[in-house]
């Protein structure tokens, strides 16, 4: 019922709006949708196979040591 009535007060309200106001709140709620269809959080199982994996990189040498990174930021 609350749903109803919301929908009917933006209705009511949506004319009385100008041009740019309408165009504010299409894009803010265009961003609600952009949430809805992110992705979701990683489950605990994702999240301990990306560590065993960032693991076994870091293990096999697939990293920069800080004077490595401060020497590339230096590049930049």
């Amino acid at each position: 019922m609350a749903t109803k009535s919301l929908d009917n007060q933006l209705q009511q309200y949506w004319p009385l709006l100008e041009k740019a106001e309408k165009q504010s709140i299409l894009t803010f709620i265009k961003s609600f949708i952009k949430i809805k269809d992110a992705p979701q959080r990683l489950t605990i199982e994702q999240y301990n196979k990306e560590l065993d994996e960032a693991e076994a990189r870091m293990d096999a040498g697939e990293f920069y040591t800080m004077e490595e990174v401060e020497e590339m930021a230096k590049k930049w």
